[in-house]
């Protein structure tokens, strides 16, 4: 993850946690999860922020792990979301995780990865995917250059092939470039599945 990303992460945990939670509930993300997930396997929510996302798998019957880089916010996730497991693993290289997930959920995360870090992101996201698992990748869309936020955050700017070409054709099961209803962004999403 990009240094000055975590550093805005966890120094402005709360307020994004607030913002997360204020937010419309992200029903066109959870229609595409009810709809390609392995139902009631093994899931791993990577960023999962706040916890959010993973307490809705969790309701929704999947055995979820949230995994985050922000020890901060991940404190906050296990006060909100005590019945839940979370835990500080790094992307790109994931080399917290060992075991393998049915189910991958990975929300507006990848875009923070400097660009070259991406692919090995991908990579690594593959890794903890069992062959018959499904991976639902999502990344914030920024045109022309990259970007910064004003706290700091990262916001690589790629077309979307540069992480579609990581997958076979006959493995991407969903693909999307539409305005987020939830936080009314562009996002493109990427569900993908089989032997990857």
């Amino acid at each position: 993850m990009d240094q000055r990303t975590l550093n805005a992460y966890s120094l402005k945990a709360s307020e994004y946690s607030q913002d997360w939670l204020a937010q419309p509930i992200p029903v066109d993300m959870y229609n595409i999860l009810k709809k390609y997930f392995r139902a009631g396997g093994d899931t791993a929510d990577i960023g999962c922020g706040n916890g959010r996302d993973a307490n809705w798998l969790s309701q929704n019957g999947f055995n979820v792990s949230g995994y985050d880089s922000s020890l901060d916010l991940l404190n906050l996730a296990k006060s909100l979301y005590p019945h839940l497991q979370f835990t500080q693993a790094f992307l790109p290289s994931l080399k917290e995780i060992q075991k393998q997930f049915n189910n991958i959920l990975c929300e507006t995360v990848i875009m923070h990865l400097p660009q070259s870090q991406i692919i090995e992101g991908i990579k690594n996201l593959k890794r903890i995917l069992k062959n018959d698992g499904v991976l639902y990748l999502s990344w914030r869309v920024t045109e022309g250059a990259d970007t910064r936020h004003t706290d700091g955050r990262l916001y690589s700017s790629f077309d979307p092939s540069v992480i579609i070409n990581q997958f076979s054709p006959t493995s991407i099961l969903h693909f999307e470039d539409k305005i987020s209803e939830s936080s009314g962004k562009r996002v493109c999403r990427l569900v993908a599945s089989g032997s990857l």
